[in-house]
């Protein structure tokens, strides 16, 4: 494994009985980054990450995390890694804290303890009992929990359900903070917006592969047609607009003085428009170029809504 992946999956084949979760996948994480793993329900995201974890064995193919195989040097492997649990992984009957500080205890060199409980808000909750906590709370000490040992690799699952808005905030921020401390962070996540703001790489799985990964920018730039808005004087002709534009790309005015460009938008197709409209002597008033999200690649690649 190259010094730039912290996990790598090659040809990775996981089946449960009949059915195959996870059929020859090809993953690659980059050292001190943070990668959004999406995938809508049934398509074997969490497999994957279950068995970079080493909580899964392969059926075939091949993982490597840290260097290490996760299954068979689990004991090398687990103290360098975070794992975040939905579940939590918590005795109901414990307090929050001192689940926490027995956590931190494990490690040798832990965060600060109290520094952390400030930061993600669980002070008023620390002597309460796991099972008393709220959700929001539960899941706020589990992500604790996944980064108190100064992980070199934290895998973090769903870290923001069900927080409120500044829970997520703090957790956004959190995130940052251990991308910035050279730790590498494998998120999934239902939120488009929370791997748009956090994420260095998106990996997208569906039907057990990994059918597109890159940076959000790159997706969104090879995704579906963007879209060039200006305003101007009404009925331009747009006939003539288009017959200055590339092939692939369409033009029309949508209501009075509005128009809308289609296609493939760069450099040399605004240059385009601004030229024709300097040639016809239109001051558009406004320009913008509408960017696809990576929902609305998610959805292109996929058919398939985050949730379904």
């Amino acid at each position: 494994m190259g010094n730039e992946s912290v996990v790598q999956a090659k040809g990775l084949v996981k089946r449960y009985g009949t059915k195959t979760a996870v059929d020859g996948l090809d993953l690659d994480v980059r050292a001190a980054a943070v990668t959004a793993v999406l995938g809508p329900n049934g398509a074997g995201k969490t497999t994957t990450v279950e068995t970079c974890e080493g909580y899964r064995r392969p059926d075939a193919g091949e993982v490597r995390v840290l260097g290490l195989d996760p299954v068979r040097e689990a004991t090398a492997l687990r103290p360098r890694i975070g794992v975040m649990l939905q579940s939590g992984g918590v005795y109901s009957g414990a307090r929050a804290d001192e689940m926490l500080r027995h956590v931190a205890k494990l490690h040798a060199h832990p965060l600060d303890v109290d520094a952390l409980i400030e930061r993600l808000g669980l002070g008023s909750c620390g002597r309460t009992t796991y099972r008393r906590l709220s959700g929001g709370q539960q899941q706020r000490l589990a992500l604790a929990m996944a980064v108190v040992g100064r992980p070199e690799l934290v895998f973090l699952d769903e870290p923001t359900a069900g927080l409120d808005p500044q829970a997520r905030r703090a957790t956004w921020g959190l995130v940052r903070d251990l991308r910035a401390d050279g730790v590498s962070v494998i998120l999934t996540t239902h939120h488009m917006d929370e791997a748009e703001e956090l994420a260095d790489d998106v990996a997208i799985i569906d039907a057990g592969k990994v059918i597109a990964q890159g940076s959000p920018e790159e997706l969104c730039r090879g995704g579906a047609e963007n879209t060039l808005r200006f305003t101007g004087r009404p009925g331009l002709d747009v006939a003539s607009l288009l017959k200055a534009l590339p092939p692939d790309s369409a033009a029309a005015e949508l209501t009075p003085g509005a128009y809308r460009v289609s296609g493939t938008v760069d450099p040399q197709l605004l240059a385009t428009v601004t030229s024709w409209c300097a040639q016809h002597g239109v001051m558009p008033d406004r320009i913008s170029v509408e960017r696809h999200t990576l929902e609305d690649v998610f959805l292109e690649l996929t058919g398939k809504e985050l949730r379904s």
